[in-house]
């Protein structure tokens, strides 16, 4: 475990004072990180702090929280803890349970770095996770940069310490320092494509090349090297971007084909298409630019379509962002695209003007949260009675149109508050409330 320290330094992953977040399931890879950059906090002048998810996939995610929560309680550490109902957004969005659950950490971790909580995420992801990256990128079909794997920092706040640490270097770490963890049962399930790799491919090619797990992440930098070399020689100055389209000049396909396929995921990048784009979409594109007709057009994933216009081929995002609210509840504010700005904050005022809810904040669960309505939501309405959140709305006329984009306040299935519009008759104001909490929409 001691490169850990090395790579943070070399990567620059961490500046003095400031507040890490680490990512924490309850595993041994997540606690053994959280154990050292903890025991490591004052020689790197940071606060180390805990975050767990539980993503509602298994009966017993309740209990991997409270072992973390009750670790973090026991060894000083300050703890963030979320819930995010999984298998209702699987079936409301009719995506894998992979991606839900990756998008669900994601709108998590952005939503505690926007309120300052933290400064930087630590990711317990070690060299063996980035042996299997990369052959799954391979297995997919990637191009240099998926080979490449993972990267020690992304985005400049998610960083990975232990990316070159050792799966064995951390189980003697986990062993040598006592420390406690819990075994993810879905880790056996080789349904998901990383544990087919992880328990059934990785074992048969270690037991027949010793070491090739170091060996596959040896591949992986070098062809991160090859690949920062390639983005080196990419001048796209003449490209005419926009907000969801680019323009690229026909001369520019007439570069050797590592340079135009690297500037031609460069350009849709730029205008938000990252997702389902293959090897064989941008072969398109480049037989469309050197002997596709004027006018001619291809479809590609994702509702993009690129565009043979006399000196360029246009390529156009249509997509529609679907968008997704995961906030935690605290005082301040927030904003939510196509709905305005929700400010909470705490008062001994009572009276409330238009616009505004009131409630008694000491009567919410701990884990409620700011989301967009799904499918079995239930509403207590206020002075009693209970319905479902969909019928409620209903009854307040409120259009279809906007109800998707309504913050709701909520823990699993139960509606606490409806942002500018009522709150449960559970959490309302009585004479035993000496500060309330308001809900002002603006």
């Amino acid at each position: 475990m001691d490169n850990i320290l090395k790579t943070i330094k070399e990567s620059k992953l961490i500046k003095a004072g400031e507040v890490i977040g680490v990512a924490v399931s309850g595993g041994s890879d997540s606690m053994s990180l959280l154990h050292y950059l903890h025991s490591h906090s004052a020689e790197l002048d940071v606060e180390v702090i805990a975050i767990h998810i539980d993503h509602s996939i298994r009966e017993n995610s309740a209990e991997d929280a409270s072992f973390v929560v009750n670790y973090c309680k026991e060894n000083g550490i300050r703890v963030y803890k979320f819930k995010v109902d999984v298998p209702k957004l699987v079936a409301q969005r009719k995506q894998s349970i992979e991606t839900v659950a990756r998008d669900a950490r994601l709108g998590v971790f952005d939503a505690l770095l926007k309120k300052d909580a933290v400064d930087k995420i630590a990711i317990a992801h070690n060299s063996k996770d980035q042996a299997e990256t990369i052959l799954l990128n391979l297995f997919r079909g990637t191009g240099l940069d998926g080979a490449s794997g993972m990267v020690a920092v992304r985005d400049k706040v998610f960083i990975r310490p232990m990316l070159n640490t050792s799966k064995k270097a951390i189980m003697d770490y986990i062993f040598l320092n006592d420390i406690p963890f819990r075994e993810d049962e879905t880790n056996k399930d080789n349904s998901y494509s990383r544990n087919y790799i992880r328990n059934l491919i990785l074992p048969l090619i270690e037991e027949k090349w010793e070491g090739a797990t170091q060996k596959i992440v040896n591949f992986g930098k070098d062809c991160a090297d090859d690949s920062n070399y390639i983005n080196s020689q990419i001048f796209d100055d003449a490209i005419i971007f926009s907000e969801k389209s680019a323009k690229i000049p026909n001369s520019y396909f007439l570069y050797p084909n590592s340079i135009v396929s690297r500037m031609i995921f460069n350009a849709l990048k730029k205008i938000d298409v990252e997702k389902d784009i293959e090897r064989v979409h941008i072969r398109m594109i480049k037989e469309l630019a050197i002997s596709g007709e004027n006018g001619k057009k291809i479809k590609l994933p994702l509702n993009v379509t690129a565009y043979k216009e006399y000196d360029y081929i246009t390529i156009i995002n249509k997509k529609k962002e679907e968008i997704v609210l995961n906030e935690p509840f605290a005082v301040g504010s927030f904003q939510v695209e196509n709905f305005g700005t929700i400010t909470v904050k705490r008062t001994k005022n009572k009276t409330v003007k238009e616009g505004e809810l009131i409630l008694d904040g000491k009567k919410l669960p701990k884990d409620v949260s700011w989301r967009f309505k799904m499918r079995g939501d239930i509403f207590e309405k206020f002075g009693g009675g209970t319905k479902k959140l969909k019928d409620y709305l209903i009854d307040k006329k409120i259009p279809n149109r906007l109800r998707e984009n309504l913050p709701i306040l909520a823990s699993g299935s139960t509606i606490f508050a409806i942002a500018g519009v009522e709150i449960a008759d559970s959490v309302r104001v009585d004479e035993n409330t000496e500060m309330a909490t308001k809900i002002i929409v603006s």
